[in-house]
């Protein structure tokens, strides 16, 4: 499979501190192949000074392909998503938080199995491999494990890790995907429905994890976990025509 672009989409909430560091890592990483990057970033409406230091950051850097795209009112995760995957122009996207819990130089690991032709989607799981992972939460991790399992059982997927915030997929497949959920429930609506494409080939490889504390600006709590086991249900139990 040729790539000539990987677009990487940024969903960012209050990211201010952290925002110009995590493109500092993916503008030093080099793609295999000569892969140029796309980077699109949605401001979800924040209340700090993350559009300041967006612009800071596109002004420093001409030389790098920065998109931005702003919410006037805050719409959720999910619905920055729908908007950077809409935007989006290289073969293939890459979902990329705007902290610092995933690394950027593990693209090209996630793009292996696509480039070797054997993979349309690749997600890369926390729970696999010996890449290294901070230690947090035991209830977390567990209700991670539960709510894949759940999802598994009406995908029929073998995943280890569906909320992981590392989801490549082709773009073509995922722009033609109707997507509704606007905030954490996009991980187990878009597992769910690009496992019923037709002959869609999904891998899933091992990759490291510097989770933050809720103190450091973690923002995912139980209620969205509660919304992940209804979507679960809703998008499992609905069937297309």
């Amino acid at each position: 499979m040729t790539i000539q672009k990987l677009s990487i989409i940024i969903p960012a909430y209050n990211e201010g501190n952290t925002i110009h560091l995590i493109l500092d890592k993916i503008k030093a990483v080099d793609l295999t192949n000569d892969i140029q990057k796309e980077i699109i970033i949605v401001n979800d409406c924040s209340k700090d000074h993350t559009e300041q230091a967006i612009n800071t950051y596109q002004q420093a850097n001409p030389d790098l392909n920065i998109q931005y795209f702003k919410h006037e009112i805050n719409k959720g995760k999910g619905a920055a998503l729908h908007t950077g995957i809409s935007k989006a122009t290289g073969e293939y996207l890459i979902i990329q938080d705007a902290d610092l819990e995933y690394d950027p130089s593990e693209y090209n690991d996630l793009l292996k199995p696509v480039i070797s032709g054997f993979a349309d989607v690749v997600y890369g799981s926390r729970f696999m491999g010996s890449n290294p992972h901070r230690i947090l939460f035991f209830w977390h991790t567990i209700g991670n494990r539960w709510l894949t399992f759940a999802s598994n059982m009406f995908s029929n997927l073998n995943l280890t890790d569906m909320e992981t915030c590392y989801k490549l997929f082709n773009t073509k497949v995922i722009q033609a995907i109707p997507l509704t959920e606007r905030r954490f429930g996009f991980e187990p609506e878009i597992t769910i429905k690009i496992s019923r494409v037709p002959k869609i080939r999904i891998y899933e490889v091992g990759i490291s994890y510097y989770g933050r504390t809720y103190e450091e600006g973690k923002k995912i709590g139980w209620k969205d976990g509660v919304r992940a086991i209804y979507c679960i249900l809703k998008y499992g139990l609905f069937k297309a025509r």
